[in-house]
């Protein structure tokens, strides 16, 4: 009687912490990981309009339901909350096996699809809460929450950059629709429209979803070993400025750490007030003067320099730190509000490009940093259920950003809406001074990887 030997053997560091070695990427899926990096990328794009084109929308749905402005903000609030909502529960049933990641990406693409036919047909404002609000927003937490989770899997190694790029498919896959909503959909056209972009859409997700697959627990890429330096530079560098988890947190034990609350509480502030920006841009455009096409234009660049801001900030977190980039984009975001509002009064066309830029790069940053600051602090075997309870966060912010922000501009105007996210933005930049990886205190490192690294 013979036995087949295991294809790949388990190995252990100082901590404790298991990884699972020699077997390749092509051994458990044939084909290379990268596409664990562009499938994901492109079904992040394709959940990206709801969220990023949807107030380039705002008069037609007006005109067409006689809907309220202020119902049609507090839709795009309604859709950010169940966005987030379900990141936690689809994070824990996809890694207890319950639900496989292609069936998580087909639920995505049903949601993204009757989120378009509500706001196509809906009879009254009600069915677009349920139809676009929640189910099209639960459809693309499912997206988000598979997509981004899986890709650090792949990448555990270097997965800043990889997050990010990822991660940036969700801000300037809405690029298109945001002129195909400002300067061509109207009262004649909107249902063949909004029927169309869905259809497309939902295919796109489900399409990319089926060939998803996620790689083992504790699986590590066999040309890294765990235990030594990487011969890859930019690994190593990596490794040595973001070192991993000493050990594999579950959901409760990263709360009892203290870091979930504090991610959770920047995160809320940083998201709301980049949600805050997405839903209000347009309006300051509008009130100071600037021509539709200059403030869709606007929104564009926002949402292209949001995109690729965050495959940007993934690739320098992995060359100088998480954390440090992490304030750096808060700072960003919060200064680059207080320089809208002031283009805005001014009427400098120029300026109000240029700071809608900057605010797009700093809204855009901060999900990837904390995507992949929530794998390095607590692993990546249940890293999606804990950056589910990080992103939750979204369910006040989602409603905060666009909602209550909606209150505020009435009472306060934009003076004073867009001072107080500034300033948001920038007292969550003194909060995350206080994060720190659990298990290692201050100038602690790893043995031995993290001393060889911090000598190379």
């Amino acid at each position: 009687m013979t036995t087949t030997a295991q294809p790949y053997r388990e190995v252990t560091d100082s901590n404790g912490r298991i990884y699972r070695v020699g077997e390749s990427d092509v051994d458990i899926m044939g084909r290379k990981r990268r596409w664990m990096v562009i499938l994901p990328w492109i079904g992040m794009m394709a959940i990206s309009s709801a969220e990023y084109a949807f107030a380039s929308a705002e008069d037609t749905l007006h005109e067409a339901h006689h809907w309220d402005s202020l119902h049609i903000f507090w839709l795009l609030g309604v859709w950010v909350f169940f966005q987030a909502a379900v990141a936690f529960p689809v994070g824990k049933l996809r890694e207890s096996g319950k639900l496989p990641a292609r069936w998580a990406m087909i639920l995505g693409a049903l949601g993204t699809l009757l989120g378009y036919l509500s706001l196509a047909y809906a009879p009254h404002v009600v069915v677009a809460y349920i139809g676009f609000g929640m189910f099209s927003g639960m459809g693309a937490g499912a997206v988000y929450a598979t997509c981004v989770n899986m890709v650090g899997k792949w990448y555990p190694e270097r997965k800043g950059g990889k997050t990010g790029f990822v991660n940036g498919g969700f801000a300037y896959g809405s690029v298109p629709f945001v002129f195909i909503f400002t300067g061509y959909m109207d009262l004649t056209n909107f249902r063949w429209v909004l029927v169309s972009v869905g259809l497309f859409l939902a295919l796109t997700v489900a399409v990319v979803g089926y060939f998803f697959q996620d790689p083992p627990k504790n699986w590590w890429p066999e040309e890294v070993d765990p235990l030594q330096p990487p011969a890859d530079r930019r690994a190593r560098r990596a490794l040595a400025m973001n070192p991993p988890a000493v050990r594999q947190y579950t959901p409760k034990e990263a709360w009892q750490t203290g870091r979930v609350a504090l991610m959770w509480f920047c995160l809320l502030c940083t998201s709301g007030v980049n949600i805050f920006g997405i839903a209000f841009q347009v309006d300051i455009g509008k009130e100071a003067g600037f021509a539709g096409g200059i403030v869709a234009t606007a929104m564009s660049l926002k949402a292209i320099v949001n995109g690729t801001g965050r495959g940007v900030i993934g690739w320098l977190s992995d060359l100088f730190g998480r954390k440090r980039c992490l304030i750096f984009v808060c700072i960003v975001l919060g200064l680059s509000q207080y320089g809208i509002l002031w283009a805005a009064t001014e009427k400098h066309l120029v300026f109000f490009l240029i700071f809608s830029s900057i605010s797009g790069f700093g809204g855009g940053a901060i999900f990837p940093m904390f995507a992949a600051m929530t794998a390095d602090y607590f692993g990546e075997n249940n890293n999606a259920s804990n950056y589910g309870l990080v992103y939750s966060s979204k369910l006040v912010s989602g409603l905060l950003g666009s909602g209550m922000g909606a209150v505020v501009v009435a009472n306060w105007g934009h003076a004073g809406a867009f001072t107080l996210a500034g300033s948001i933005s920038l007292f969550a930049a003194f909060v995350a001074l206080f994060l720190s990886q659990p298990g290692r205190g201050k100038g602690a490192s790893l043995d031995p990887l993290d001393q060889s690294l911090t000598r190379a």
